[in-house]
């Protein structure tokens, strides 16, 4: 006989939040908890990085209302304050943003519903990073599909406003914190990724993966410095998936 509960969680999870607007209230209350904190206080980082390298606040807005993704923005900030080419800059970015890709081409398939209008997708595929993206992955493919772009807007876009406020907070919080603080700050959002990955034991092939990246990439950047992240990258990766494709052939 299945269990009572776990039957109760399935049904729970077939009708979602009753609308599609409870869906998007929902998105928004997951958003202002943990994610909001780390984000928010990344971002606060990234507004005093603007300001150390003398940039206007409306840079930093602007780079975030455009181009919501903390790694590459940072890039275009270190890059510009050493004085790279526009053409060069463009390139780190881009490079930078590519991992954005196929992290769209995966969720996307989940958030289709029919009757939704093209451009919708178009429009909330601009708030596809990493937090939104790990808790759409997590939550919508339990939801009726209807509700499922909701879910991601109310959880993305609340999460993006809220960054562009604490990127000008950064930025005139710098002069009253120690350096140090304001950009260390830059570095809880990749901690808080690693903590969901490593707390999602369901999937094999990413803990495998953090845990041969956490053991290459140190040595890999002694190898080569310029090379070694992306060197480590495409390892762990390589060596997860087809590590993950042979147990799950053995033990399947």
């Amino acid at each position: 006989m299945p269990d009572s509960s776990v039957t109760g969680a399935a049904a729970a999870a077939a009708r979602g939040y009753g609308s599609q607007r409870q869906a998007a209230l929902t998105g928004m209350r997951h958003s202002l908890g943990v994610p909001a904190l780390v984000l928010g206080s990344s971002y606060v980082g990234f507004g005093s990085l603007i300001q150390g390298a003398d940039l206007a606040v409306w840079h930093g807005l602007f780079s975030t209302f455009t181009g919501w993704a903390l790694p590459g923005q940072i890039i275009l900030v270190e890059l510009y304050s050493l004085g790279a080419s526009i053409l060069v800059v463009s390139a780190a970015v881009a490079m930078t943003n590519a991992r954005l890709l196929p992290m769209t081409v995966a969720l996307m398939p989940f958030l289709r519903a029919p009757g939704t209008p093209r451009w919708r997708y178009y429009l909330f595929a601009h708030f596809i990073a990493v937090t939104g993206w790990a808790a759409a992955m997590r939550h919508c493919p339990q939801l009726p599909e209807p509700q499922r772009l909701p879910y991601f807007a109310g959880f993305a876009a609340t999460l993006w406003a809220m960054c562009l406020g604490a990127t000008a907070l950064g930025f005139y919080l710098a002069d009253l914190l120690p350096g140090y603080i304001t950009l260390g700050l830059v570095f809880l959002n990749p901690i808080y990724f690693m903590l969901v990955f490593v707390a999602d034991a369901r999937h094999r092939a990413r803990i495998l993966a953090l845990a041969v990246g956490a053991v290459c990439g140190p040595l890999l950047h002694l190898v080569s410095a310029d090379w070694g992240l992306l060197l480590t990258g495409l390892l762990a990766g390589s060596l997860a998936f087809f590590a993950d494709r042979l147990w799950s052939r053995d033990h399947g």
